[in-house]
């Protein structure tokens, strides 16, 4: 058998499952065109899909996915912004109302910028510069506690990583504009699937806070 048809056994399982119970879901979706509340961007990590964790129906949410869920500064140069792209879309043409970043425990993408940082080979002609851009989340947790090491100094990047995106959320000048108006809210999320947890950061107290 065909490894891939694992994937096709998949989608008949779909089709007759959901699909073919509930056909004017996707009608409705076709005819009305999609209007998502919420924009999420999450980790590419196959263990972490918002639409399981979350529970949403089609429609629900604008996905923008990519590794370590990670936000990149506003920049006009250069040609190929897939992430910035997706968020422009998601608020200026979907008029989403909220921009939701999700953080996750054993990030393979922060690890790698913490690896590179403690001075180890890390391989990729595209990854490490990308994880690059979260180098001041490694730096700010050793900055709040010097002693961390390992999956202590990784949890606590990967927390300050989703700060560092919210505060590249907040470079973009539609994002701004929105956020000023009223329309858009931004916040940012740390999910440890592996312990069945969720936090949520509160700008306010300046914590993350645990989801009952």
């Amino acid at each position: 058998m065909a490894e891939t048809e694992i994937l096709l056994d998949g989608f008949r399982k779909y089709r007759e499952r959901y699909f073919a119970k509930h056909p004017e879901v996707y009608r409705d979706l076709l005819a009305q065109g999609q209007s998502p509340r919420f924009a999420v961007v999450a980790c590419s990590d196959s263990r972490v899909d918002p639409a399981i964790v979350l529970q949403t129906e089609p429609g629900d949410i604008f996905a923008v996915r990519n590794v370590a869920a990670l936000v990149p500064p506003y920049e006009q140069h250069g040609q190929y912004h897939g992430t910035s792209a997706a968020l422009e879309f998601a608020v200026t043409e979907l008029g989403v109302s909220h921009v939701i970043i999700i953080g996750h425990a054993q990030c393979g993408g922060v690890a790698n910028m913490v690896h590179k940082e403690e001075g180890n080979q890390t391989g990729g002609t595209f990854l490490t510069g990308w994880t690059d851009l979260l180098r001041a989340a490694r730096a700010r947790a050793l900055a709040d506690n010097p002693a961390l090491t390992g999956d202590a100094l990784l949890a606590a990047s990967e927390r300050q990583s989703v700060l560092v995106s919210l505060e590249n959320l907040a470079t973009f000048p539609f994002i701004g504009a929105a956020v000023a108006a009223g329309t858009l809210h931004i916040h940012g999320w740390y999910l440890n699937i592996f312990g069945g947890t969720l936090e949520i950061w509160d700008p306010d107290k300046g914590v993350y806070e645990k989801v009952s």
